[in-house]
């Protein structure tokens, strides 16, 4: 589903380049869930945007079910993303003018999707929150808003959904029954799942863990 070879990002610095990403060889299967861990600064968001099409490398290439992102334009990699990718993130990225429905209808009606009220209200649904349809973000909690991202991220039925700390703002309790949707959706939808995450427990979910490290990706070994 997702594989990169020899990639690299580099950025250019007042006294010459940074390399932020050197060498990586990464192969994801389709329905794999996949976890990145890492120090800060490691690399790993970086890798997340590359992956999912966000930026473009310096060396070496991503490809998408077979297709080169450097080969895409801008809008070539934007038609991509919104057709076979979903995205959750830290800070949740919901609109505030937009109620919790209306947020998770949006990227359906971008797409044209003539049920996007009703597959946005199923969503919703299924996330434990019909009830909060009508509320808009600051009317809800952290550990809702969260809820409402990853119903606005399910909803397109994405090929691949990516997570940049998806539990990193939340406590405890509700970072873990956040990781449980994500995982029960994952297996519903037999989505492809790559997180990003300082939160070991979330990684040890994960069916692969990969170790970030300046710049350099090694698989960790599990028992």
């Amino acid at each position: 589903m997702i594989t990169a070879e020899n990639l690299g990002k580099r950025v250019p610095m007042a006294d010459g380049e940074l390399a932020i990403l050197k060498g990586i060889n990464l192969e994801i299967k389709s329905g794999e869930s996949v976890a990145i861990i890492g120090a800060s600064g490691s690399g790993k968001s970086t890798l997340l945007g590359l992956l999912a099409g966000l930026d473009i490398a310096t060396d070496g290439c991503v490809r998408i079910d077979g297709t080169d992102l450097k080969g895409l334009s801008e809008d070539g990699r934007a038609a991509l993303r919104g057709r076979d990718v979903g995205f959750v993130f830290q800070s949740f990225q919901l609109l505030p003018a937009l109620t919790a429905l209306e947020n998770v209808m949006l990227p359906l009606e971008l797409q044209g999707d003539g049920q996007a009220g009703e597959r946005a209200a199923d969503y919703l649904e299924r996330v434990g929150l019909a009830d909060r349809r009508d509320h808009y973000p600051r009317q809800l909690s952290g550990g809702e808003q969260q809820r409402v991202a990853i119903a606005r991220a399910f909803a397109g039925s994405p090929r691949i959904l990516f997570a940049d700390e998806p539990t990193g703002n939340l406590d405890r309790a509700t970072g873990e029954r956040i990781t449980d949707l994500l995982f029960g959706l994952n297996r519903e939808e037999g989505t492809t799942l790559v997180l990003v995450t300082h939160d070991l427990q979330l990684a040890k979910r994960c069916a692969r863990q990969l170790q970030m490290d300046s710049g350099e990706l090694n698989e960790v070994e599990t028992a």
